[in-house]
């Protein structure tokens, strides 16, 4: 054969090898064309992947923060709230124990609902990390000015570490009192209050919220702007705090002044049989105090059914302890009135009323009560209906008769 020529079968066998090899680079070139191209790929994804973490991590913190500062401060503020706290705070924190255990300023801008939620948590451990000197709130519903207030200082005075006071008045009424009285600043945060009506066992409650607040306050006594002592500070003490029950008139009246405001509509859920009424001037424990506040559903049942002429602060308390609690209820009042002149208010006593021998009426009345289970003829603390003019004479008798 002659040289460079070639056969045509080692032409096309050229031939294929020559494509062959042209294949091998064509396939080696697109691998490494790939290859490169999914290099790229992945270090764009591993890149568009940071920049999303780091973008999802800022936002995460910045919306963490604004969270969690938005939860704390609301928690804050629902725990303690500026206005209430405030002048307990010392220069590090709003939130030391002192100012949680016993507020003194008693302004806050809680509602009811937040206020009752406050008021009825109950610590789980008995010991008090602070020293606890058991308190007894006196608590003022009224409509404005309290023209006993100097008498009741007279009562309070070198007791300071042994009371707390409360003033329920009407909204736009300010309450004046001297820096040195035990009525100074202690007007709590109030709404309209309608004789007869429910808005009445709302001021009520508002009374024991606001009071409960103090940890240190372990019996709680409603008073009205009539109402006096007529036992010396230390008598009235002992007596409360010593006393295993709580004080609360509940009884049954079959009358139609009883009975006969019980609505068929409170039915299964409050039955005629377990229906009780009583006298609005009560004096309460904490456990009590706290199950009252802590209460919705029977409440809820007389805002709706226990109208005007049923009269709710004569019923709700009397009936819903006869309920529960019976067993923490001497079911009676220590404060004394007169109902035996009839009509719907107490016998209301002026100047002219107002001696000794009265004031000794008024505690030994001829009443045997029970106390801690034994009989005793020290039944009435308090007394009402007193008129304003009946201060001064008051006032003469402390330091006989009274004693304080």
């Amino acid at each position: 054969m002659t040289p460079g020529l070639r056969s045509r079968g080692d032409e096309e066998e050229w031939n294929n090898k020559n494509n062959l090899a042209c294949g091998y680079d064509y396939v080696n070139k697109l691998a490494l064309n790939n290859s490169s191209k999914d290099w790229s790929i992945g270090l764009l994804k591993v890149v568009s992947w940071l920049v999303l973490f780091m973008a999802g991590t800022v936002f995460g913190l910045l919306v963490s923060a604004h969270f969690s500062r938005y939860v704390s401060d609301s928690s804050y503020q629902l725990f303690f709230p500026p206005n209430l706290y405030t002048a307990d705070c010392d220069t590090v924190s709003c939130s030391n124990l002192r100012g949680f255990v016993n507020p003194k300023k008693l302004i806050h801008q809680m509602t009811d609902e937040e206020l009752f939620w406050r008021a009825s948590m109950v610590p789980k451990k008995m010991e008090y990390p602070f020293k606890r000197v058991p308190k007894v709130a006196f608590m003022f519903l009224t409509k404005g000015p309290l023209p006993f207030a100097p008498l009741w200082d007279r009562f309070f005075k070198g007791h300071e570490e042994f009371f707390s006071v409360y003033v329920h008045a009407m909204p736009n009424y300010k309450l004046n009192a001297s820096v040195t009285s035990a009525f100074y600043g202690r007007q709590i945060p109030s709404q309209a209050v309608e004789w007869g009506s429910i808005s009445l066992a709302d001021a009520e409650k508002r009374l024991l919220a606001n009071a409960l607040l103090d940890f240190s306050n372990e019996r709680f006594v409603l008073l009205s702007e009539s109402c006096i002592p007529v036992y010396d500070f230390t008598t009235v003490y002992k007596y409360l705090t010593q006393s295993v029950d709580s004080f609360a008139d509940s009884y049954d009246d079959p009358s139609r002044y009883g009975r006969g405001r019980y609505s068929r509509h409170m039915w299964p859920d409050i039955k005629l049989y377990q229906w009780r009424k009583g006298s609005q001037w009560f004096e309460l424990n904490r456990e009590s105090a706290v199950n009252i506040i802590s209460d919705t559903k029977y409440y809820t049942i007389f805002r709706k059914y226990c109208k005007p002429s049923c009269y709710p602060d004569e019923h709700y308390i009397p009936t819903y302890l006869n309920m529960f609690y019976g067993s923490l209820n001497s079911n009676r009042s220590v404060t004394w009135v007169d109902w035996s002149r009839g009509g719907p208010h107490p016998a209301m006593f002026g100047a002219s009323d107002v001696t000794e021998d009265f004031i000794r009426t008024i505690r030994n009345n001829g009443t045997i009560c029970t106390y801690n289970s034994s009989p005793t003829s020290l039944c009435y603390l308090f007394a009402r209906k007193f008129a304003p003019s009946a201060l001064e004479p008051l006032l003469n008798l402390t330091s006989t008769v009274l004693k304080f």
